[in-house]
């Protein structure tokens, strides 16, 4: 993937998102789409094209920014602290990096450059068993007939199923892995969507001998595999930053909460007991974050496809536990008016149970970590 030099624009970068959002996207925003039961407004969609965001991770040749993993989790951490529920991550990182790593130069072409221009929304359908990590473990296939293949199988738990034009989709061919490229409208394919806890949509495409022509398989199977398990990594760290940006943003409402908030004539954090769990949040949110600044470091530079699993799963591991933790005891510390529909901390804690079960928990993250680091001579596969 081509990359440009970052160093220098990550302050600019990160001023432009927080100068974005405080303009764009507040939490008032992300109730009335959920009220609305809306997840992407195309509108908000193509300014978000229009900062460069959605092309960040695309190539410059196909009209993308051509920048890397660290400035993907700046714009993601910075979204995710207003609870933009546009669906940046999962298409902007996992689809844009599943498409720029296949082998088809002609769809690279055709669907890269209207993802960068807000175009088009695509979906990556990878997924077929609940807490699965290993893209292999699927049973859709695609029986090869005159002139394309012929897709059948379900496709289980796809983020941005509900705003996608179409879907990135993993099924066997000639006994192994293999992506297509099919369209949210063709014959065949039938989407059904269910709300999760943070009013976003989760998607279950069934596909009934759903027809992709030869020139819609964005990679074959000689570099699929790898493609998708690339591809997986990246979303999972990014989906990390933005885990990282909710706990953030929920511990900044708590600090205040305790600020403002007076009982028996004084604030409550001036209370000890208060004082020391929210220095223990903090060190939550810390510990996070240091994690995910050594994983955007090493993540793309590290060559064995093992040991860039093994941190991909540190990084989500450990910043879904914190950010369950500091957001669940954010209610605690708010008391009563926490359980409200009104208190913003319970929109965050919200969008953190739905991040964190996102490409695996804490728990199924903390076993792959394991499974690795016990044959750390073993090839990926």
């Amino acid at each position: 993937m081509e990359r440009a030099a970052s160093s220098d624009h990550v302050g600019p970068l990160a001023d432009s998102v927080t100068d974005f959002v405080r303009r764009r996207a507040d939490v008032a925003r992300a109730r009335r789409l959920h009220a609305g039961g809306a997840e992407c407004d195309r509108d908000f969609w193509r300014a978000l094209a229009d900062m460069g965001w959605l092309g960040i991770a695309v190539p410059e040749r196909f009209g993308g920014m051509g920048l890397g993993l660290r400035e993907a989790t700046i714009v993601a951490e910075g979204l995710a602290r207003a609870l933009v529920p546009e669906p940046f991550t999962a298409t902007a990182v996992l689809a844009v990096s599943l498409i720029e790593g296949g082998d088809s130069e002609p769809l690279k072409q055709e669907l890269l450059p209207r993802i960068a221009a807000g175009s088009l929304v695509p979906a990556v359908a990878w997924q077929e068993r609940a807490g699965e990590l290993d893209p292999a473990a699927i049973d859709a296939v695609a029986v090869p007939f005159e002139g394309g293949f012929r897709l059948s199988g379900a496709k289980r738990f796809i983020a941005a199923a509900a705003a996608a034009d179409g879907f990135v989709v993993s099924a066997r061919c000639a006994d192994d892995l293999a992506l297509f490229w099919v369209s949210a409208d063709a014959a065949g394919a039938r989407l059904t969507t269910h709300r999760l806890a943070d009013g976003r949509a989760s998607g279950t495409l069934v596909l009934s001998d759903a027809m992709v022509t030869r020139e819609g398989m964005v990679a074959s199977p000689v570099v699929a595999r790898a493609a998708l398990a690339r591809a997986l990594d990246r979303a999972t760290v990014v989906a990390g930053a933005e885990l990282v940006g909710v706990m953030t943003r929920t511990l900044e409402l708590s600090l205040d909460y305790m600020r403002t908030r007076v009982q028996f004539g004084k604030p409550i954090g001036a209370f000890q007991a208060l004082q020391h769990r929210a220095v223990d949040l903090y060190l939550q949110q810390e510990l996070a974050t240091a994690v995910l600044a050594e994983g955007v470091r090493d993540l793309e530079t590290i060559a064995d496809d093992r040991a860039r699993a093994a941190l991909a799963s540190r990084v989500k591991a450990r910043a879904s536990e914190a950010a369950l933790r500091v957001t669940r005891e954010a209610i605690q510390i708010h008391g009563a008016i926490g359980f409200t529909e009104d208190c913003d901390v319970g929109l965050y804690t919200k969008r953190a149970i739905v991040l964190s079960a996102w490409l695996g928990n804490a728990t199924a993250h903390r076993r792959r970590y394991a499974r690795i680091a016990a044959r750390p001579e073993a090839h990926h596969d």
